[in-house]
This record gives C-alpha cells, sequence and structure tokens, in this order.
C-alpha cells in the first residue's frame, strides 16, 4: 500500500492512547521535546486501557489458587479468565493449553525442556536468540538464510526431507523478523513441517502486536509471545498449544502449584503426582497483574480491529519508507526484498556513521528514542550487512568511537500507539544529520556513544 492509498485509510484507527504520549526529554542543544518512542520492537508502551484496567484491579489483589478469601477467589477467577481470553486472541483449539511465562524466552526455553527425547530441531540462522539458542539438549539444525519465501520452504523441506523419519521433530520459526520486521510465510512452513512429520512453534512477539494470530488458521503447534511487546508490562508471556508434550514431561519448575499431590514414602522419601492442566509448568506464585495485563492488551487490540490497526500502520511504514528511500547514503536491511510485506520494523545504516553514534544523536538532539546494535539476532545482522558471520558481537552497542566503522546497524519501530509527528521528526532528523551532520560532540563510554559532557 503506498502511503497516498493509505493515507486515505488512516482515518479507520486513530493512535491507540499509551502511556509516555506526553512525556518531555532534555535536548543537548537545549530545551525540551516530546518523546518519540521508535523502540517498540524492544519494548512496546503500555496501553493506557491496560494501565487503566490494572488500577482498577490492584486493590483488590489477593493470592491466586491459594486462598478462601473473596479477594482471593476474585483474583484467581482473574487469572484464569485472563487464560480463556488469552485462547480466544490466539484461536486456540479446544484441547490448547495456554501458560503463563515470564516472555517469550521464557516460554520457547520452556518448549525445549520438555521435548520428547532425542528430538530433532531445526531453526533457521535468522532467528532472535529467544529462538535460536534453547534447544541445547536437542539435535539442532541451524538453516541458512533464505532470500525468498519460497527459498524458506524449500530449504526447510530439504533439511526435513534428510531426518530421520521416525523420531520427533520441531521447526521453530519466527512470524515477523525483529531486525527486518519481514513477515515469514508462517503457514506454508508449517505445512512443510507436517508433511514431514515435524511440528512446529511460532515465535510471535514481533507478530502479534501487529497482526492477528490463529493457531488454527497458520496451523502452528504453538505460539510463544511476550506481553511487553504486546502493550502490557510487568514481565509476563505466553506459550499456547498442544498439550501432549506438555504433560508428558517433567514440570519446568519444580514447586508449590505444579503438585497436586505430594506424600512421604515409608523409605523417607517423596512421591509426587503432578498436574495435568497449565498448573504443570506454573509452579510458584503467578504474576498475575501481568498475566492481567495481557489479557487486557489481548482486548484492547481485538476491539479497536486489527484491519485499521494494519492499514494505519502500513501507512507509517510507507511514510518510512519513503522518507529513508530519499537519503541515498541510507541502506535498508531486508532479507526478502523491498517489496516483502513487514510490520512495523525497520532496520538501516548509514555511509559514514557508526550506527550507536547516529542513535546517540537522534536522542540527544531530536528527542527520539531508536534501537542500536546487532538486536539480539547476531546471525541475521552479520549476514545482512555481509560480515563474517565468525564475526565476536554484542546485543548493545559495540566498542566502536564516532566515525569509526562498527558491527552494528540502527533499528526504528512503531506500533499502534505511535502518532504521524514522531515518524515524520525521526524521517526529518535523519536527513538533517544526513545533510549536516551532529550538532554535537559524542564519546564512547560503557560500550555506549553519548554526549561529551
Amino acid at each position: 500500500m503506498s502511503v497516498s492509498t493509505a493515507a486515505a485509510d488512516q482515518s479507520l484507527c486513530t493512535p491507540l492512547p499509551v502511556l509516555g504520549r506526553d512525556v518531555t526529554v532534555p535536548l543537548v542543544t537545549g530545551g525540551e521535546v516530546t518523546y518519540a518512542a521508535l523502540d517498540y520492537a524492544a519494548s512496546a508502551p503500555a496501553l493506557q486501557r491496560v494501565w487503566d484496567d490494572v488500577a482498577a484491579y490492584a486493590p483488590y489483589y489477593g493470592s491466586v489458587h491459594r486462598g478462601a478469601g473473596y479477594l482471593s477467589q476474585l483474583s484467581t477467577d482473574l487469572f484464569e479468565n485472563s487464560r480463556v481470553t488469552v485462547a480466544e486472541f490466539l484461536g486456540c483449539r479446544e484441547d490448547d493449553q495456554v501458560i503463563f511465562t515470564r516472555s517469550t524466552t521464557d516460554s520457547l526455553n520452556l518448549l525445549a525442556a520438555v521435548l520428547p527425547a532425542d528430538c530433532q530441531v531445526f531453526v533457521f540462522e535468522t532467528e532472535h536468540h529467544a529462538s535460536l539458542l534453547p534447544w541445547r539438549d536437542a539435535r539442532v539444525t541451524y538453516l541458512n538464510a533464505p532470500r525468498t519465501h519460497e527459498e524458506a520452504v524449500q530449504t526447510l523441506e530439504r533439511a526435513l526431507a534428510d531426518r530421520d523419519p521416525h523420531g520427533p521433530a520441531l521447526v521453530c520459526v519466527t512470524g515477523a523478523s525483529n531486525v527486518t520486521g519481514e513477515l515469514w510465510p508462517v503457514r506454508e512452513l508449517a505445512a512443510a513441517a507436517h508433511a514431514h512429520g515435524a511440528r512446529i512453534v511460532l515465535d510471535a512477539a514481533q507478530l502479534a502486536p501487529h497482526h492477528p494470530v490463529d493457531i488454527q488458521d497458520l496451523d502452528v503447534d504453538w505460539v510463544a509471545f511476550s506481553g511487553h511487546k504486546l502493550y502490557a508490562p510487568f514481565g509476563s508471556g505466553v506459550l499456547a498449544g498442544r498439550a501432549d508434550w506438555l504433560q508428558g514431561a517433567e514440570p519446568y519448575l519444580a514447586g508449590g502449584g505444579a503438585s497436586r499431590k505430594v506424600a512421604r514414602r515409608a523409605d523417607g522419601g517423596v512421591d509426587v503426582e503432578w498436574h495435568d492442566s497449565a498448573a504443570r509448568h506454573e509452579a510458584g506464585s503467578p504474576n498475575v497483574i501481568g498475566v492481567y495485563s495481557i489479557a487486557s492488551a489481548c482486548k484492547a487490540l481485538t476491539e479497536a480491529g486489527f484491519d485499521s490497526l494494519v492499514a494505519r500502520e502500513e501507512y507509517l511504514i510507507g511514510k518510512v519508507r519513503e522518507g529513508l528511500a530519499a537519503v541515498p547514503e541510507v541502506k535498508v536491511l531486508s532479507l526478502f526484498g523491498d517489496d516483502a510485506p513487514r510490520v512495523g520494523v525497520l532496520s538501516f545504516v548509514v555511509e559514514g556513521w557508526n550506527s550507536s553514534h547516529f542513535a546517540a544523536a537522534l536522542s540527544a538532539e531530536y528527542g527520539i528514542g531508536v534501537r542500536d546494535g546487532l538486536f539480539c539476532a547476531h546471525p541475521l545482522v552479520r549476514t545482512l550487512l555481509g560480515s563474517d558471520p565468525q564475526t565476536q558481537g554484542e546485543c548493545g552497542a559495540p566498542e566502536a568511537a564516532p566515525g569509526e566503522k562498527s558491527l552494528n546497524a540502527i533499528r526504528v519501530s512503531f506500533g499502534a500507539g505511535t502518532p504521524d509527528e514522531h515518524v515524520e521528526r525521526f524521517v526529518s532528523a535523519v536527513k538533517e544529520l544526513v545533510r549536516n551532520g551532529a550538532a554535537w560532540n559524542y564519546r564512547t563510554e560503557g560500550g555506549r556513544c553519548v554526549p561529551a559532557s
């Protein structure tokens, strides 16, 4: 969708109210400006609706599953109703389980812990570390970065065809890249996995805040995502999907809540009967406020309507892409090409600039918050930058002074709460910095590029 076409549709959805939309920050050049939060891919600001719902519940907070009192019963109902809300948001099947975790990383580590013996895992090198690294106890096949959707499916099919057809297998794939924002062919990859007797888990951390995610429509076995990217703070995540591997494994954590019955044996040991429900992997006192915030965000996004949210986001993506395309020194990173569909996440490098220096100038001189570094997706960023895949790097900014070449990029990301002005200010700032250079001096301190005092 072009900017002009999308402009006619943007009236379908105004930016959703988020916390921090009126926060002002100081500029090194003097004065203050309203902060432009353009780092949604790291953590999105909380929706005002979510914050209001949590504030209304907070006085009624009580222990979940552990008390006979009114507040405990109310909190337990709220917690379990939140599970139902998330299941509906994801289009779960009747026998799927929704397990609450701390994050996408926690969810995928949980799934890795319950894999059957001798399970083989297939994962593209393009994944975020949350889905690239948890499979330490499994046989892992890392797949090279594809350059088209068709190549992604063909690469997976070839790898699956070469595996032992009698053992369990799992494919892990992202729905939208946290580096390029590009959408992956999840439905086609799921079909390929199932055709070869494998299961598939979808890392929806970057997809769920921007597009509807339906387990049945995509035909995936599990979905994992984080609340803090879905406009819901307080450190909760979700793993939802098939129950059999979850029920057949030892609990992810052993403790209260996961156990149905515990008894001493005559020999002095302990016999434990574990729950078969989602509680099996939710030991300890749950993060009820975090869980409720996820449910509230799910409701808010559903009520706003993803058709309208997607239309407005495509309008913003068009503004950013057109603005960056007008600057020859800017190179936008992409796997699948300029026309590939994407969410509101774009990474780029600027000729003649250290990316950390550029990001620091955007913050200090324009009040714009973006991300620089390797985005915890080191193999992907190295591939996109054409560097040696063996090169060492850090999740944050590497040790490189302003003007020095560095192995990192700049990422701008936005979503349902982003006003036009933030995107317009960003595009204008990029053009001014490239044309005029930074107005301030910067130095490296603790691995970060910061304004010199």
